[in-house]
Formats: structure tokens, sequence, C-alpha cells
């Protein structure tokens, strides 16, 4: 296979993750400056700061998100958690703030190619009718341990 196309996945993965460790803490510690919104964006992030849980959930959310795809644990994981995130960011820029859509068409890409790249990690997600293992006997390490 070509070096390209096994590099660009580990790529991808370290520059989404990297964007959103950076961001994430930047919510926390403020080290960049935010850019002026338009009035019914600066009003709708107003009103999310407002609640006093928003940010800090989202970027918490941000920083471990970016810190899974960084660490190349729990990708899979990683990605459902920042996919709301990355459709929002882009809902906002298109809707709120038109001209500044830049960052979030990156994030798109990123996003949608690595759902394409680990794709077996949704697998059972993406079936349309799953049947519960009901009645299935747990393997013998289990019955171990429910015994003990």
């Amino acid at each position: 296979m070509n070096t390209v196309a096994t590099k660009l996945p580990h790529a991808a993965r370290l520059l989404l993750g990297l964007i959103f460790f950076v961001f994430g803490l930047n919510g926390f510690l403020q080290f960049l400056p935010m850019p002026e919104l338009p009035a019914p964006a600066g009003s709708f992030m107003g009103a999310l700061a407002a609640t006093g849980y928003f940010f800090p959930v989202l970027k918490a959310t941000e920083v471990v998100g970016g810190l899974l795809l960084l660490s190349n644990r729990f990708v899979g994981l990683a990605l459902v958690l920042l996919a709301p995130i990355v459709v929002q960011i882009a809902l906002f820029h298109i809707v709120l703030t038109p001209g500044q859509i830049a960052l979030s068409v990156v994030l798109l890409g990123l996003e949608a190619y690595l759902g394409f790249a680990y794709r077996d990690a949704f697998r059972g997600v993406l079936t349309a009718k799953l049947r519960p293992k009901a009645g299935e006997e747990a393997p013998a390490r289990h019955r171990a341990r429910a015994a003990a």
C-alpha cells in the first residue's frame, strides 16, 4: 500500500486531536484572543455562557476528545464525542458567521475522513437491524467471577 495512504489517517487524527486539544484548553486558559463576532453570534454565545455550565462541559469534552485522538486510544469514542461538536461548529459558522467558515470546513473534512478511515469501529452502530444477544451463556471467566 502507498506510504501516503498509510500515513494520512494518522496525520488527520493528530491534526484533529491537536485542534480540539488546543481550542479546548483555550476555553479554560484564554491564551488565544476571541475574534469579534457579529451581533447574532455574540448574543448566541452570550446566552450559552450565561448558563454557567455549557462552556466548561464543552471545553472539557474537546480536551478529552483531543487527548484521545492524540494518544491514539479510543479513537472511535473520541470521534463519536466530537461529531456533534463539529456539526454545531459548522452550523454556527454557516448560519451566524458565514465569512468565517474555513476552520469548520477543515473540521468537517477531518471528522468525515476519520469516520471513514475508522469505519470498522462503527459497524455495529450503523447496522440497521440489531438483535440483542439475550439467552447466551456467559464465557467461563465471567461465570467463575459471578460464582465467587
